[in-house]
């Protein structure tokens, strides 16, 4: 049987690194990942093959294409939602054109292969967009296609990719005389903020949780930058790895739509703070909103509706806080820092 070849953009990304960790474990796959920095010897060592190449070059990513037949893209690559409010111009080029020039690589390939090329494409709450407090607590969860009026560039780029997924699923070159060969299967799950053990991530305007944590871990103290009692949904970045794989897998008769809502838990930034105190007794944390990153926070939802992704594809996370803290992120995040 022929191995089914993997395309990761952002593959140095944990998200990327949860991925090949994966998928090396499966037979009959071979990895190809992209990124702008070179890949680390772990990393590397578990990929058929791995590139340091920019999405925006049209050159270098016709090249890859040329020589590889995929199967699945998985396209991570991104500029995060605090860097491309600082830099909306860049953040447009590489979330939406970098996305654009990895869909025509899929379509060219789907066209050439005569077969269903799948897009995995990880969104984000940022797509949403509610105008003020009283209407984000009498709303609570959302579904889907509610309050879709993101207040970011990186929303923006995100609702505006998956559209374009969509289009090039359903309607790609719809006014050609003749039906073309092959399409994109694109496949988008909207995560909320992620939290890892293993890497304090830079760019996230929800990155005031895995902050507190690991500052926390190296006994610094943390000044966030929400109120305490700020409230979105979060998840443990193994769950994150898990739900694109999962939807991977799944059938395409079993989709009823494109893009899913994935969901975990949803502290308050002040509940986040007393779990943290209760595995480092000795964490410091005060509360100094940044009004502007506060504003952007709180136009996102304090809970999602993921019951679509459970009904269709089995979406359940492994992790609720209590386990995600208990059994992933504290005891990683201790290792972690008493190694360094």
């Amino acid at each position: 049987m022929k191995a089914k070849t993997i395309l990761i953009t952002g593959a140095n990304g944990e998200i990327g690194h949860g991925l090949i960790s994966h998928l090396a474990e499966t037979d009959g796959v071979k990895i190809v990942a992209l990124d702008l920095n070179p890949l680390d010897e772990d990393a590397r060592s578990k990929c058929f093959k791995t590139y340091t190449g920019d999405i925006l070059d049209r050159r270098f990513l016709d090249s890859l294409s040329t020589g590889y037949d995929f199967d699945t893209i998985y396209h991570l690559a991104a500029l995060l939602s605090t860097r491309a409010e600082r830099q909306p111009t860049l953040a447009h080029k590489v979330n939406v054109d970098g996305t654009l020039n990895l869909l025509e690589i899929a379509i060219t390939q789907s066209r050439l292969q005569g077969r269903e090329i799948k897009f995995i494409y990880p969104s984000s709450i940022a797509v949403y967009g509610l105008p003020d407090l009283a209407t984000k607590h009498k709303v609570g969860r959302i579904k889907e296609e509610d309050w879709c009026e993101p207040r970011t560039m990186y929303g923006i780029n995100k609702l505006y990719c998956e559209k374009l997924g969509r289009y090039y699923t359903n309607f790609y070159r719809q006014l050609d005389a003749e039906p073309a060969h092959g399409r994109v299967d694109f496949r988008c799950v909207r995560f909320p903020g992620l939290i890892s053990a293993l890497t304090l991530p830079t760019g996230g305007t929800s990155d005031f949780a895995p902050e507190m944590l690991h500052y926390a871990a190296r006994g610094e103290s943390y000044t966030c930058f929400v109120r305490e009692d700020t409230r979105i949904p979060f998840m443990a970045m193994p769950d994150a790895v898990s739900a694109l794989l999962m939807l991977e897998l799944t059938s395409r008769e079993k989709l009823s739509r494109q893009v899913y809502n994935v969901g975990s838990f949803n502290p308050s930034a002040g509940e986040l703070y007393e779990i943290i105190k209760k595995a480092f007794p000795e964490a410091k944390v005060t509360f100094n909103p940044d009004l502007k990153r506060q504003a952007i926070v709180d136009s996102w939802p304090e809970d999602v509706d993921d019951s679509l992704a459970r009904e269709d594809w089995g979406w359940r996370p492994s992790f609720d806080i209590n386990q995600a803290f208990d059994e992933y992120l504290v005891p990683a995040v201790k290792k972690l820092y008493k190694s360094q």
